[in-house]
């Protein structure tokens, strides 16, 4: 045996013998208020422990107290105990496309939360974390200390590189030279993939350095625009969309890595983190054999408590157990109604299982409600769904089943597991999605087999259902696009009836119109022509009238002449146009290409003998 702190040996136990020197060395003190006789009157006579005893006891509880916390131990040999650790790299892509808001808040401040978590979930990995865009750099070598790279991880920007762009090669060959002494390299990126199309040559260099490739891609195929302290970033006149770069996932799957795209929960770091320990091989770090102890300390510790407890004791006597006062307690602990209501409760109970044996499942179900009533039991619970879901009342088992929880990892297993089946006779769509989760559920607790087998058959049913939904939402759509094209076709074979309607009135109405206007020419033409004729007619009797003579005109026909010359002016004379003249007057005429030709009138108007006519 020995000791692992006798320090606590050499310091404390000096102290003790001398302050346990000066107690007993001490002298009583008595009373001198009392005279001896009265004193002993007072005094109550009793076996209890006397004073030097019990300073006795106290030196002893001490020294064991000392011995207790010099930890006693026995040698139980030696065990050889080595570190191990796979060494993963962290990159974090910083360019400018990283400021995109398509991820809240950005996909940078994502891919920051992002690293902090997985730093959380993997305590016992060796990480390190580089920063890079078109160069790469190291922002904290390999470490065990996750605090200091959660430090340096959050003050990464775009605004510590001036080169902008997105170079996977350069961030290779910084990686390689900065895990030079691993044989196996392990590299997890986080990036949106940048503009890349090709990754052949960066595969074909991983391949050759021994690196496998991690990649959670941050951002969504729909895209944003990039938006920096100065404005949104634009190129040749128009603002850059940056969409998540897909082609990136075959750095990682061509490497031996995975690819997984970020969702906002932490299930795609948990989902990673679980992939880079299944492809990771651990390396020994360190290697130290320690020596086991089998420790000893609660032996002195025990025998300390009962001492204390022996010396504080006031009891002066041992006394017997009161046997009725104890039949009392035992009455009033077990009367006899709780004594009956524990036995019907069995019977109930013994009932209930009988029930269940039988086949009987709503007298079943009816015992173990029964036994609820009394008694909060998960068990009792289980089996009251159990009968219900036997009986064929899927939802009244579901709903118990939905409510019950269990800290018994195997009762609650097999909760899960029924709440999966109830839902499933239910046959709708939603309770086969709940029956997905409660399997699911199941699942997480314990890895069984017809458990696995219900929730491939449940998702296969979804599958088809899902495929039925969608066939028969495409031809509701095909339905509605061929109505609506034969409502379009018969509207149109309307118009256009209607339009050929129109133009049959129209040309009807216009044959009317011209019609109407020949009718109209004709009259015209017909009045024209009687007109002529008629002042052809007058023109013809006008003349023959003035060529009357005189004497041959009638009293009346010269009353008209005598009045007609009466109204004419005294000075107007007829003048007749000579033939040079009028030729003259017609040349003028004709020079003028507006003009028209009017008929000539003879002048009755007086004019001066110099006044030439045109």
């Amino acid at each position: 045996m020995s000791f692992l702190y006798p320090i606590f040996l050499y310091v404390m136990l000096p102290i003790i013998f001398i302050l346990f020197y000066f107690i007993i060395t001490q002298k009583e003190h008595k009373f001198t208020f009392f005279s001896d006789e009265v004193l002993e009157k007072l005094t109550i006579a009793s076996n209890t422990l006397s004073l030097r005893f019990r300073n006795g006891l106290f030196f002893l509880i001490m020294i064991l107290i000392t011995f207790a916390l010099a930890q006693p131990v026995i040698h139980d040999g030696k065990v050889k105990i080595e570190a191990k650790s796979a060494d993963v790299m962290i990159a974090l892509d910083i360019s400018n496309s990283m400021l995109a808001e398509d991820v809240y808040p950005t996909r940078l401040k994502s891919a920051q939360k992002k690293i902090i978590e997985f730093l959380d979930f993997s305590e016992v990995e060796r990480i390190g974390v580089m920063a890079f865009a078109k160069d790469a750099y190291l922002v904290s070598p390999l470490s065990f200390d996750h605090r200091a790279v959660k430090f340096l991880t959050k003050q990464l920007h775009p605004s510590a590189m001036t080169e902008k762009g997105t170079n996977f090669m350069q961030l290779l060959d910084v990686s390689a030279k900065m895990m030079r002494e691993n044989e196996n390299k392990y590299l997890f990126i986080f990036t949106d993939g940048g503009d890349q199309e090709d990754f052949e040559e960066e595969i074909d260099f991983a391949k050759e350095q021994n690196i496998k490739v991690f990649v959670l891609g941050l951002g969504t195929t729909k895209g944003a625009p990039i938006k920096t302290e100065n404005g949104f970033i634009e190129y040749q006149g128009n603002i850059v969309i940056t969409k998540l770069n897909e082609n990136v996932a075959k750095l990682a799957t061509q490497t031996d890595g995975a690819y997984i795209q970020s969702v906002h929960s932490d299930k795609d770091v948990k989902a990673m983190l679980k992939e880079i320990k299944s492809k990771t091989i651990q390396k020994s770090l360190k290697e130290e054999e320690i020596t086991k102890f089998i420790p000893l300390f609660y032996y002195p510790t025990g025998l300390a408590l009962l001492l204390l407890m022996i010396a504080t004791s006031s009891m002066s006597k041992r006394h017997q157990v009161d046997l009725p006062s104890a039949l009392l307690l035992g009455l009033l602990l077990f009367s006899p109604q709780s004594a009956e209501a524990v036995f019907f409760d069995f019977m109930t109970l013994d009932k209930a299982k009988t029930s269940y044996k039988n086949g009987e499942y709503n007298e079943a179900q009816k015992h173990y409600k029964e036994y609820n009533s009394n008694h909060n039991s998960n068990d009792a619970l289980y089996n009251q769904a159990s009968s219900l879901y036997k009986s064929g009342d899927f939802n009244a088992s579901v709903n118990i089943l939905s409510k019950m929880r269990s800290t018994d990892e195997d009762l609650e297993f097999k909760r899960l597991h029924n709440l999966g089946n109830a839902h499933t006779k239910l046959m709708e769509t939603p309770e086969l999605e709940k029956a997905v989760k409660a399997y699911e559920s199941a699942l997480k607790i314990q890895e069984d087999k017809e458990t696995k087998e219900n929730l491939e058959l449940v998702k296969a049913e979804l599958e088809k259902r899902k495929k039925e939904q969608e066939q028969k939402d495409e031809k509701k759509n095909k339905d509605k696009k061929d109505q609506d094209k034969k409502d379009q076709d018969e509207q149109k074979k309307e118009d256009k009836e209607k339009k050929d309607q129109n133009k049959k009135d129209d040309q009807e109405n216009q044959e009317k119109s011209d019609k109407k206007k020949s009718d109209d020419k004709s009259d015209k033409e017909k009045n024209e022509k009687d007109d002529a004729q008629s002042e052809k007619k007058n023109d013809e009797d006008k003349m023959k009238e003035d060529k009357k003579p005189e004497s041959q005109k009638s009293d009346k026909e010269k009353k008209e002449d005598k009045e007609s010359q009466e109204q004419q002016p005294q000075d107007i004379k007829e003048i007749k146009m000579s033939d040079a003249e009028a030729k003259k007057w017609l040349k003028e005429l004709n020079k003028n290409q507006s003009a028209h030709i009017y008929k000539l009138q003879p002048t009755k108007q007086q004019r001066p003998d110099n006044e030439k006519p045109w």
